[in-house]
């Protein structure tokens, strides 16, 4: 169990990745806090764990995209006043539409991305900071695109807001490097069968896409103690060995 005794907070817990990461990582000994703003898919997923014979999880309701700085600042003080310490924060929220062309695109739609994609994995990881700090090894994992430093047309906001995650991931491994304490990594899953790929490419034949599942190797390796060194770097879920 290399992650008994292990807190991770994962946003986007009741979404297709971020309860495949979920599942994987608290069969390993990991108390999960389950963040997500739909309760029926947070209920899932604590079902999940629970009938898994896992550490028992933690359901926190949180809409990324309505809170404010405040409510940010809440949820930092429940998990330091329950816990003490977290090892562990996984962006896994994602918002993703449809592609469309930039001339195109609403204010609102526009706004709503960012605010999902960009400014909620900001404002959550500056608030965790100081209790990310009080573990001896902490892991931030932000979940990318395969296709994000290519800018594809018709990406609009969320191409825009993967690119800017990637930045932010990057920035805030190099401010955290020499502390030592902290690694900030990025992985692209690539093309899986998940519930986003559905919504993007519906005529896709989904048989021939890994499962989610199939990620439960890289999350391991970026949550436990085999990615200690390593920080500052994207990690291709499509390459990725141990």
């Amino acid at each position: 169990m290399p992650l008994k005794n292990n807190v991770i907070l994962i946003t986007g817990a009741g979404g297709g990745l971020g309860s495949t990461a979920a599942l994987t990582l608290a069969k390993h000994g990991a108390h999960i806090i389950l963040l997500d703003k739909s309760i029926p898919k947070l209920e899932k997923i604590y079902d999940a764990i629970v009938a898994a014979n896992a550490p028992e999880p933690i359901m926190y309701p949180f809409d990324l995209a309505g809170a404010t700085e405040n409510d940010y600042q809440e949820l930092a003080n429940r998990i330091e006043e329950k816990y003490g310490v977290l090892h562990g924060l996984l962006h896994s929220a994602v918002e993703f539409s449809a592609f469309t062309p930039l001339a195109l695109h609403s204010t609102k739609d526009w706004g709503h991305t960012l605010n999902v994609n960009l400014n909620a994995p900001f404002l959550l990881t500056r608030v965790l900071l100081p209790v990310l700090q009080k573990s001896e090894h902490a892991s931030i994992v932000f979940t990318s695109d395969s296709s994000a430093r290519l800018a594809h047309a018709y990406t609009g906001a969320y191409g825009v807001s993967k690119i800017g995650m990637e930045g932010l991931a990057k920035i805030l491994a190099e401010e955290l490097e020499a502390a030592q304490k902290i690694r900030v990594n990025v992985l692209v899953p690539g093309p899986v069968d998940s519930p986003l790929r559905k919504r993007a490419y519906p005529a896709e034949d989904k048989t021939k896409l890994p499962a989610m599942e199939d990620l439960a190797g890289a999350y391991l390796h970026l949550f436990t103690s085999q990615s200690i060194a390593i920080t500052g770097q994207v990690i291709d879920a499509r390459t990725f060995h141990l």
